[in-house]
């Protein structure tokens, strides 16, 4: 329910999205509180990452996003990975010097977050060498570096294992205030999401508290046509 002091963070109205001849969200309506914690699922082409896009738009100066693909530089170390999150913050200057050589205080700001991910040992290696799991947990890391209140997840742990992924969506929640992420594993949404959003052909099919939604929803959800 908006007020007047704590109006949506996020509101969409009737919001609809088309890349050429194929409708990726129809006539969305939704808004989204300072605060929540919001799961979206569905089946792949459902619309989460395009709603997750969108969302990001309105939000992009106060918000990070861990992109489904990592959006990583494959020839730079994770620690290098994680610092390009606030090369936007410094002058060219420091960051060349960290680039290069970074600063102990850097460091200090860096390494807990990658050893937090389980990942620590892995800091200094050149992405391209590390698996799909560790590299989707660097992302992450470059997420969480930002300390935006605002974090948006595209499928943060399709590539981690059932036991990381419970450790790494823990965190996101407690270091972001307000977290949307997209989920593919339906009962990880259900339980690190307070909200859970349905989509299905980019449509809202239901929008929920977790506790509401039912295994014939997800069953309807995920078996429709």
């Amino acid at each position: 329910m908006e007020s007047d002091t704590n109006p949506p963070l996020f509101r969409l109205d009737r919001e609809n999205v088309s890349y050429q001849d194929f409708i990726a969200l129809k006539n969305v309506t939704l808004e989204i509180n300072q605060g929540e914690r919001v799961g979206l699922i569905g089946p792949s082409g459902a619309g989460k990452t395009t709603l997750l896009r969108t969302l990001y738009q309105k939000v992009s100066d106060q918000s990070a996003f861990v992109h489904q693909h990592y959006a990583l530089v494959p020839q730079l170390s994770a620690f290098h990975n994680v610092y390009i999150g606030r090369l936007d913050r410094n002058s060219t200057s420091q960051n060349l010097i960290n680039l290069v050589y970074p600063r102990e205080k850097v460091r200090q700001e860096i390494l807990p977050i990658l050893d937090s991910l389980g990942i620590e040992e892995k800091s200094f290696a050149r992405v391209g060498e590390l698996s799909g799991g560790e590299q989707q947990r660097v992302a992450v890391a470059r997420a969480i570096y930002r300390q935006e209140s605002i974090l948006l997840a595209d499928e943060p742990v399709s590539s981690v294992d059932p036991h990381q992924a419970g450790i790494v969506l823990e965190l996101i929640n407690q270091v972001a205030e307000t977290v949307v992420m997209s989920l593919h594993a339906v009962e990880l949404a259900i339980k690190y999401a307070e909200r859970i959003i349905g989509l299905h052909n980019g449509e809202i099919q239901f929008d929920l508290s977790a506790e509401e939604v039912t295994p014939i929803m997800l069953k309807e959800l995920y078996q429709k046509p």
